[in-house]
């Protein structure tokens, strides 16, 4: 089964940079500095920040469809990511180490499936969602705080 795992958009968050901490407040956005590893995922590079490096802790509506599953939540985004991370067929470190909790959702945005799994095993559950041909694409979350984390579709002719 290939599968491509995404992360955010970095245009989508670029401007943000450049606002002050006041107009990032007014916006519930929080600037923050990373201070131990593998503590702060960014959500476009799906690595995680170095201790030192800044990032944006803000809210994100990862699931904006007009359904009863429409779904927000906290990410963290780092100053200077300059690409969307894409992998294809390879799950990120950053995903392998935490206990993930994963939803299936149909072309209609309802959710068909959901599983806690240890991010080592994430292969296995991509590969048991996708097998329901129902499945359009899945969501991944940090089980722990909830994080939304990235989204996982299907990858043809790869």
């Amino acid at each position: 089964m290939n599968f491509r795992i995404t992360g955010l958009p970095v245009a989508q968050f670029e401007p943000l940079f450049a606002l002050d901490d006041t107009a990032l407040a007014s916006r519930g956005i929080a600037r923050c500095v990373a201070d131990a590893p593998h503590a702060f995922p960014c959500r476009i590079t799906l690595q995680d920040a170095a201790p030192g490096e800044e990032l944006l802790l803000l809210s994100f509506a990862h699931l904006a469809a007009p359904t009863p599953y429409a779904s927000s939540g906290p990410i963290f985004v780092r100053r200077g990511a300059t690409a969307t991370r894409v992998a294809i067929n390879e799950v990120p470190d950053q995903q392998r180490r935490r206990l993930l909790s994963v939803r299936a959702y149909d072309a209609g945005h309802s959710m068909l499936d959901a599983e806690v799994t240890p991010g080592t095993e994430l292969e296995r559950l991509i590969e048991r969602f996708f097998a329901n041909p129902q499945a359009s694409y899945l969501h991944v979350h940090n089980a722990r705080r909830g994080c939304y984390a990235c989204r996982v579709e299907r990858a043809g002719g790869v």
